[in-house]
């Protein structure tokens, strides 16, 4: 009988310590997520170059004395990434009070020339901002260019398939179709290129033949190539 009745108190005794614990746990929970208490005290933003810090601050839109908990960082994100200069966003809580904020920003590939100035185009061939384009990014001459243009995207895929030692040549791109690209180098030599097919062959092919003499370097038929 004792032991029965010790039982029943160590069995007590328990459920006691773990109702107080849930208590607890909740009071924590109920503070956390609907006081000031967990409020965003601190921004921290990674990863600018050409986007403002306060671009980013601004699409952010924490609300003030608001708990972390509640913050929608998927939301925060989504808004961030549609700055048009900015690829990627990824929003994180650090707690127990600063937002991160980590940004991968566009990289223009090519840029063209448009009333209002120079329009650049990113890897994936966005058009994202009109500013003067950095030392280095070729120029993209074709007649409709733009984001929407089948011959805008062909050269951006040519350019990605590029050696480096060869894109850091290139001062021109000229699209007269999909089928129809060179590439003009800043020493004065021209790369027939083509179309977008055989990239990976054409790629393999064009740095050695631009070791021989000549100023047209033919590579739209990988197997037979010229020079002139």
């Amino acid at each position: 009988m004792r032991e029965r009745l010790a039982g029943w108190r160590l069995d007590r005794r328990a459920w006691l310590v773990g109702l107080l614990g849930v208590c607890v746990i909740t009071v924590i929970m109920v503070v956390a997520w609907f006081t000031p208490a967990l409020a965003v005290r601190a921004v921290q933003i990674e990863g600018l170059t050409g986007v403002s810090e306060q671009a980013v601050r601004d699409q952010l839109r924490i609300p003030e004395g608001t708990s972390m908990l509640r913050m929608d960082t998927t939301a925060m994100a989504r808004r961030v990434a549609g700055i048009p200069k900015v690829h990627t966003a990824r929003v994180q809580r650090k707690f127990p009070s600063t937002i991160k904020v980590t940004v991968t920003e566009r990289i223009p590939v090519l840029y063209f020339d448009g009333p209002d100035g120079a329009h650049l185009v990113d890897g994936e061939a966005i058009e994202f901002a009109v500013e003067a384009a950095a030392i280095g990014v070729p120029k993209l001459v074709t007649d409709h260019p733009g984001g929407s243009d089948p011959a805008t995207a062909a050269a951006v895929a040519v350019l990605r398939i590029l050696p480096p030692a060869l894109v850091a040549q290139v001062g021109e791109v000229v699209a007269r179709s999909i089928s129809d690209i060179s590439l003009n180098l800043s020493d004065g030599r021209t790369v027939v290129w083509g179309g977008t097919n055989d990239a990976e062959r054409k790629a393999q092919v064009v740095l050695p033949l631009l070791t021989q003499e000549g100023t047209v370097f033919d590579v739209s038929s990988p197997n037979l190539v010229t020079v002139k």
